[in-house]
């Protein structure tokens, strides 16, 4: 028996926000959606080209408070190819919200509180 990962869900309160937030971040776009016939609820899908891993965020039109996320002691992590690049472009949007230089990496957060993880080129 084998298992592939295919995505991982993330609920937000605005989804225009968080997803030009993903798309200007980590370069995801839309890959497809799915909305509620009583406009309940919109899910979508994030990828890039580099990966068929996809990121779902949901949105809830009931939901009258931002989400707990706890200690934040989870994350969803990318590697980058040019990982200087990457910290100043993150530098820049002001979302980084955690650096470890000695482990040689740092975390941005979303604009729901979500932790993401951006890790250097495998050497």
């Amino acid at each position: 028996m084998q298992f592939k990962m295919i995505h991982e869900n993330y609920n937000v309160e605005d989804l225009a926000k968080s997803m030009a937030f993903y798309e200007e971040a980590l370069g995801l776009k839309e890959t497809r959606r799915k909305e509620a016939a009583d406009g309940s609820f919109i899910i979508v899908y994030l990828a890039n080209e580099n990966s068929d891993f996809e990121l779902e965020l949901t949105w809830l039109r009931d939901m009258d408070r931002p989400y707990n996320l706890g200690d934040c002691e989870f994350h969803l992590a990318f590697r980058t190819d040019d990982y200087e690049a990457a910290h100043a472009k993150h530098e820049a949007m002001g979302c980084i919200c955690y650096e470890n230089p000695q482990m040689g990496i740092y975390f941005i957060k979303d604009p729901d509180g979500y932790w993401l993880e951006v890790l250097p080129p495998i050497k």
